[in-house]
């Protein structure tokens, strides 16, 4: 958007979120709440955009990295005036007018940073202030108006009296300045306050003894303004943005049995009629198919599901990937780097490692298999297990195509299966298997008579009355 530009303000710690992780890298519903500020303002097609950074510059800098946005340094932080101030050099070449808001604010919509900016346009103000109302306003700073109705002064909570105490019209943190009022402004702030910070508030009260008209455009929906301060305010943001997901996935022809128990990351995408069942995690950047079943209690996370798949009740899929007509559990674990085929059966209590499997295999129950490149149409045995592990190094396990394992079965790696075969139920096997080959490896079995007196004695309790 020509002659306007976007200043967003993420250079603090956020000491009452008690954490060593900087406030704007905290995760509101599974992304940094950072991230949803600068795409708000991104989808408003900002001609600039400028992020002021301090606490841990250099991590924020790697999330955000990208041709659009620039970075400025506040060190050290003197509060929001200073912040502005920061980024002064960013804007030497540039006249317009300039968008600042704080990095905090994950629910801001782009259709209110649109209606702002036309607002400010249609007022031809040199200076608005985003304004909202409170039924309780403690902790933000007020809104003082003269008789007119004007904007006059912005007072913090710490430093207000009683009477602006009352005041239920607060400041959102939210401005349009003209980039040529703004700087020079800013240069006339003393950090006369308690906190003894340069407050950006105090730019309102320059402009109105400079004569300058200071407009407030009123923010209907409070709650989009909310700042991120505390764990509590982290909960609260990512429930209402988890709520906004939920409706979205129902208008899109998603079917979630109990919307309030789901949890489904902005990245992650489901497609149509795909059915949710109460519990479930969806998290990263997932993607399931259409016409799907999730059971209750299934975590997934940066996985990719084609269409048809069930994935039943209990069971984790990290960094996977399952093609169509596939079915993953009860209480199965996929894990990262596993490429699971179409119709195949991943059954309860198996866990798939870094492996291959291909079409119409199944192994359905009870077995691991690691650094495996399974065939198509194996059958893979109870029990079955690939020890991939040596002490020192991992190393891979190959079985062709329409394999028979039998149960209990141990594949001594490195170990190649060669197509067609069948595997002894209570094998180890250590060597390779050539292609239509029975293998069995298992112990003589030897049998020994019991003597009078020499079996297993009966407890008290298994005698018959």
């Amino acid at each position: 958007m020509k002659d306007y530009a976007a200043l967003i303000l993420a250079a603090g710690k956020g000491t009452r979120m008690k954490s060593g992780l900087c406030k704007v890298l905290h995760p509101v519903a599974g992304r940094p709440m950072i991230a949803y500020v600068v795409d708000a303002v991104k989808a408003a097609n900002f001609e600039k955009i400028v992020l002021v950074v301090g606490h841990q510059a250099n991590e924020v800098e790697s999330l955000l990295r990208d041709p659009l946005v620039e970075f400025a340094l506040q060190e050290p932080q003197l509060g929001t005036g200073h912040a502005v101030s920061a980024a002064a050099s960013c804007f030497e070449n540039y006249s317009g007018h300039i968008f600042i808001l704080c990095g905090d604010i994950p629910l801001i919509k782009p259709s209110t940073i649109r209606s702002f900016i036309q607002f400010h346009e249609e007022a031809r103000s040199q200076l608005t202030v985003m304004t909202t109302f409170l039924e309780d306003p403690s902790g933000y700073g007020r809104i003082v108006r003269n008789e007119s109705g004007s904007v006059v002064q912005i007072v913090e909570e710490r430093d207000s009296n009683a009477e602006q105490k009352q005041i239920r019209e607060i400041n959102t943190g939210i401005y349009m300045v003209d980039k040529e009022l703004v700087f020079p402004l800013l240069e006339k702030v003393n950090p006369n306050n308690s906190q003894g910070e340069y407050y950006l508030t105090d730019m309102v009260k320059g402009a109105v003894e400079s004569g300058i008209p200071v407009q407030a455009f009123v923010l209907r929906e409070a709650v989009e303004a909310s700042g991120v301060n505390t764990r509590a305010d982290l909960a609260g943001a990512s429930g209402i943005i988890w709520k906004r997901l939920r409706e979205d996935l129902m208008a899109s022809g998603v079917t979630l049995l109990d919307p309030s128990s789901v949890y489904v990351d902005p990245q992650a995408r489901v497609g149509q009629d795909t059915v949710v069942h109460p519990g479930v995690t969806i998290s990263g950047e997932t993607e399931i198919g259409s016409s799907c079943i999730i059971e209750s209690g299934v975590y997934i996370i940066n996985s990719k599901l084609g269409d048809r798949v069930k994935v039943l009740q209990g069971s984790r899929i990290d960094n996977a990937v399952i093609d169509d007509d596939t079915s993953v559990g009860p209480m199965a674990h996929l894990r990262p780097l596993s490429r699971i085929g179409k119709q195949v059966r991943v059954g309860n209590f198996v866990e798939v490692k870094k492996s291959v499997l291909g079409d119409g295999t199944k192994a359905s129950h009870l077995t691991y298999l690691g650094d495996s490149v399974i065939g198509k149409e194996v059958n893979i045995g109870c029990g079955t297990i690939t020890c991939n592990y040596d002490g020192r190094v991992k190393h891979p396990t190959v079985i062709g195509d329409r394999v028979f394992v039998g149960s209990d079965v141990q594949f001594v790696a490195p170990v190649e299966i060669g197509e067609a075969s069948l595997i002894g139920a209570g094998s180890t096997i250590t060597k390779n298997v050539p292609p239509r080959t029975l293998a069995i490896s298992r112990s003589k079995q030897k049998m020994y008579p019991i003597r009078k007196g020499q079996g297993p004695k009966q407890s008290d309790e298994d005698r018959e009355p």
